[in-house]
């Protein structure tokens, strides 16, 4: 069978058997064997016949790749983007969106729902994830009885257990497609000092030679400590360059190293002709706006990429990162030094994958990285067509590496999805204004983690977390007398800190407040705090101090808001309610620029919530200036 110009492999011809049976499809397949091609199959197909097709993503970056290259396609006309900040054609036929709206429009009952007849879940392993598994879990819990499902993964062991569940709440074929071989078979290396890059196996056998493998020698029993010599990037890449393994993708778990480590190897080796460095400067004049290429950060970034050695992560400027991703597509780009975010859903391979190792930080400690996540980024190694094989190279060092563990990691993707489902206030209060309350046991009862549990004779309790989430909603006004009220379906709308956002704009308490001041408050809300932020707050603290007088009398929101955050973040963010330049808030925090943007987007998608959320005009109006104040310059999403 052909489709697109591309003759499909059998898992592909499975799959598409399976979508013109009208049933489910649950695709297991290693990174780079294809599967977006079954997504566009079911795109074109159902395009044809006038329904609508959803496309979920796991991140933001992804969809708005999704929905440059689908407009190129099938037509600006019939291609839509929806997510917390930016809403492009809701009509459209084919509608990409975070996971997240997706699950929000399933719980307004909005009417756009009726008419869609297939959602393609991109990575639908992220329905494993601790923080947002639980939004992918009630997407597919909720969704009507006549919408079917495309989950596409990378390799997933439990596939059947995960069909079968799907089937079970659903009522109807849940298809298994699995298809384990790679188009470019992958190669697993290490890179050592001693060795250069070695296998798995061979490192094994020269650990074992060393006895002591962090100490040189017993004498008069006491151990001389051996001094061992970490390996270097730059060495490693040169030998890659001897071998003609490049283009590298060289993933990096720190943005400051990624940097830092760019920089070095820029000053080391140019990999680029003199005749092809205009080439770099014109794409990337064209893809960064002018005002933007006067900062220092993008000026770094530029100069490096005339060499060759690119740099991409989240704490970049949107429009920097996509002329870094397009000159990685050139050819342009020979080492890409990357976060792990690099590696989903961006389908950009390289002939080598690099790891400065195979740990991690997780946000409490280090670990080594789980299989699925190695899998994820390693699978980037191998360009279909060009390359007879990729190459995974993990830095090692020697005497501090467990090299048992790291055998387990690069062998074969283990890892089964699982679930994360936790109820929130605003699911649970759904349940409650949709459901009679003999059925809410049932809906809860159709959680991945229950079929999970029911599966291994485990008894699990359902109800307890529901009922204690009703009676503090009603203690909180959210439910009188049996109905929902006002402020009730005011929480219905909101899908974050959701009895806080109620309490402060389901009231009165906003009347006090300025649009600067409710910027302010939002970001407080909004911002996700990582361990090294700094902030300057002189001039800002008068804000916070006035905020927090006007809110000292209602005790809920004193005990919960983070007074930390809001005085941190006062004078950022009325600087730039006020209207000033980008590079000043530069001098207030030392965020890096994708960070801050990210922030004030955050804050755009609760202040959404909130305007859709409110039945108060002048509430609405104020919340339509403060996004105004927000949504301007680089901040503004243009495509």
């Amino acid at each position: 069978m052909q489709f697109k110009n591309f003759v499909l492999d059998k898992f592909q011809e499975d799959a598409i058997a399976s979508v013109e049976k009208n049933h489910s499809v649950v695709v297991s397949a290693a990174t780079g064997t294809g599967k977006t091609l079954i997504a566009d199959y079911v795109i074109d197909k159902f395009l044809k016949s006038g329904k609508k097709i959803v496309y979920t993503a796991p991140i933001k970056a992804l969809s708005n790749q999704k929905y440059r290259d689908f407009k190129a396609e099938y037509g600006a006309e019939n291609v839509g983007i929806l997510t917390g900040d930016i809403q492009i054609n809701h009509e459209a036929p084919v509608l990409i969106m975070t996971t997240e709206i997706f699950r929000n429009m399933l719980m307004t009952r909005d009417e756009c729902i009726l008419d869609v007849q297939y959602v393609i879940f991109d990575e639908i392993h992220f329905i494993s994830d601790i923080e947002r598994g639980t939004v992918w879990e009630e997407s597919i819990i909720f969704a009507p009885e006549h919408i079917r499902f495309l989950c596409l993964s990378a390799t997933i062991p439990n596939a059947d257990q995960f069909a079968a569940w799907i089937q079970s709440i659903k009522k109807h074929t849940v298809d298994v497609v699995k298809y384990e071989k790679r188009a470019v078979p992958l190669k697993h290396l290490l890179y050592d000092v001693e060795l250069g890059v070695t296998d798995a196996q061979r490192m094994k056998k020269s650990l074992e030679l060393d006895k002591y493998p962090r100490y040189e020698k017993v004498m008069y029993g006491k151990r001389e400590k051996k001094e061992f010599k970490s390996p270097y990037h730059i060495d490693l890449i040169r030998e890659l360059k001897h071998e003609g393994l490049l283009p590298c993708i060289f993933f990096i778990m720190s943005r400051a190293q990624c940097e830092k480590k760019a920089e070095e190897l820029s000053r080391k080796i140019d990999f680029i002709p003199p005749n092809k460095k205009q080439e770099i400067i014109q794409i990337f004049n064209k893809t960064v706006p002018s005002e933007l290429r006067t900062m220092a950060s993008v000026g770094k970034i530029k100069g490096i990429l005339q060499k060759g050695v690119g740099i991409h992560h989240a704490g970049m400027f949107p429009k920097v990162k996509e002329a870094v991703e397009l000159l990685f597509a050139s050819g342009l780009v020979k080492v890409l030094y990357a976060t792990e975010t690099f590696a989903v859903g961006i389908n950009m391979p390289a002939k080598a994958v690099c790891f400065s190792t195979l740990e991690k930080y997780d946000g409490i400690n280090f670990r080594y990285m789980k299989s699925k996540e190695y899998f994820q980024m390693a699978g980037r190694a191998g360009r279909r067509g060009i390359d007879k094989e990729g190459f995974a190279i993990a830095m090692v060092e020697r005497g501090f590496c467990d090299i048992e563990k790291i055998i387990k990691i690069t062998s074969r993707d283990v890892e089964p999805i699982i679930s994360q489902f936790t109820l929130s206030w605003n699911t649970a209060l759904n349940l409650y204004s949709s459901y009679p309350p003999e059925e809410v046991e049932l809906v809860l009862k159709n959680s991945f983690d229950y079929f999970l549990r029911k599966s291994e004779n485990v008894h699990a309790h359902v109800m307890a977390s529901y009922n204690n989430k009703i009676k503090v909603l009603k203690q909180k006004g959210c439910i009188k007398d049996d109905a929902i009220t006002d402020k009730g379906r005011f929480l219905l709308h909101i899908y974050s800190e959701e009895l806080l956002v109620t309490e402060l704009f389901a009231t009165e308490l906003h009347k006090n407040f300025s649009e600067i001041d409710m910027n302010v408050l939002v970001a407080s809300l909004a911002y996700e705090p990582r361990l090294a932020d700094h902030f300057a707050v002189q001039n800002g603290e008068g804000i916070s101090s006035r905020i927090i007088k006007r809110l000292k009398d209602d005790e809920y929101i004193m005990k919960n808001l983070n007074k930390k955050n809001l005085r941190r973040l006062s004078l950022l963010v009325s600087r730039w309610s006020e209207g000033c330049e980008f590079s000043e808030l530069m001098k207030i925090c030392d965020l890096q620029e994708g960070d801050i943007i990210r922030l004030f987007r955050r804050m755009i998608d609760l202040l959404r919530q909130i305007r859709k959320a409110t039945f108060d005009g002048e509430l609405s109006q104020k919340v339509t200036n403060c996004i105004d104040r927000i949504e301007r310059d680089v901040v503004k999403v243009e495509f």
